[in-house]
C-alpha cells in the first residue's frame, strides 16, 4: 500500500507540474465505460472496462480499470494510474503505477506505456510492467468498422506476456493469455451504445496450468460515457 501511495503522489506531482506548464490550455475530463457486460462463460461473469481522464490536450492523468466478477467467487481486476503526454498527433507516452487484484493476492507494477492510433484507425495500447522481479507486456488493439451511421462492428484483440512465473497471481512465463472478441454495436445516442457479441479467451503455458481457460461465449452489454 505504501508503494501505491508513493507512486500516486509522484504521479500527482508530475501531473500538477504538467498542467502548470500548460496553464493556458483548458482542462477537460471524461469518464468512459468501454464495456459493462454479462458474459456467457462458465463462471457467468459480470465484466467491466473503464477509464477516466482529466487534463489538457497535451497532458492528461488517466485512471484505467478492468476486471470481472464471477457469479460464485470474488472479483479480480487490473487498475492503472498514469500520466500521459502527447508526443505526436496520434500517440501518447504514459508513465505510472498499476495494481492487480485477484482473490487472496495482489501485485503492484511500475508502468511505461504507449497509447495511440495505428494506420487504418486501429486504436492501440501497449503497456510495459515491472514488479517483483518480473517484466510484463500487455497489448490491446481495436478497430471500428461502420455498417451504418448507428450500427458498427468492432473486433478487438488483447495479449499478455511475462518474463517469469507469478504463481500467487496465476500468471505464467511467456505468452500468458489471448482474448479476442467481436461486438455488434448500436448507437442509441453518442453517449449510450448497447452491444452483443462473441468472445474467445484462452490461457497459455503455466498460466493455463494455474488457471485452465479455453472458452468461447456470448456477451451482451453497454458502452457509455459522460
Amino acid at each position: 500500500m505504501k508503494k501505491i501511495l508513493s507512486a500516486a503522489l509522484l504521479i500527482s506531482s508530475v501531473a500538477v507540474s504538467s498542467f502548470a506548464a500548460s496553464a493556458q490550455s483548458p482542462i477537460w475530463s471524461k469518464l468512459t465505460i468501454d464495456s459493462l457486460e454479462k458474459q456467457g462463460n462458465i463462471d457467468k461473469s459480470i465484466s467491466w472496462s473503464a477509464n477516466f481522464w482529466m487534463g489538457t490536450e497535451l497532458n492528461k492523468v488517466y485512471l484505467y480499470s478492468e476486471g470481472e466478477k464471477p457469479k460464485n467467487s470474488s472479483s479480480q481486476s487490473e487498475n492503472q494510474l498514469v500520466v500521459s503526454h502527447a508526443i505526436s498527433p496520434y500517440w501518447d507516452i504514459q508513465l505510472g503505477a498499476g495494481y492487480d487484484k485477484k482473490p487472496g493476492a495482489n501485485q503492484t507494477w511500475g508502468i511505461v506505456g504507449f497509447q495511440g492510433m495505428l494506420p487504418y484507425f486501429i486504436e492501440t495500447r501497449a503497456t510495459l510492467l515491472a514488479g517483483s522481479g518480473t517484466i510484463g507486456l500487455r497489448l490491446d488493439a481495436e478497430y471500428k468498422a461502420l455498417i451504418t451511421q448507428k450500427l458498427s462492428l468492432i473486433p478487438s484483440l488483447s495479449a499478455a506476456f511475462y518474463s517469469k512465473d507469478l504463481p500467487n497471481m496465476q500468471l505464467g512465463k511467456g505468452l500468458s493469455n489471448i482474448t479476442a472478441n467481436l461486438k455488434l454495436n448500436y448507437e442509441i445516442t453518442r453517449q449510450l451504445v448497447p452491444y452483443v457479441g462473441v468472445e474467445w479467451n484462452k490461457n497459455y503455458g503455466n498460466t493455463n496450468i494455474f488457471s485452465p481457460t479455453d472458452e468461447t461465449y456470448l456477451v451482451a452489454g453497454f458502452k457509455f460515457w459522460f
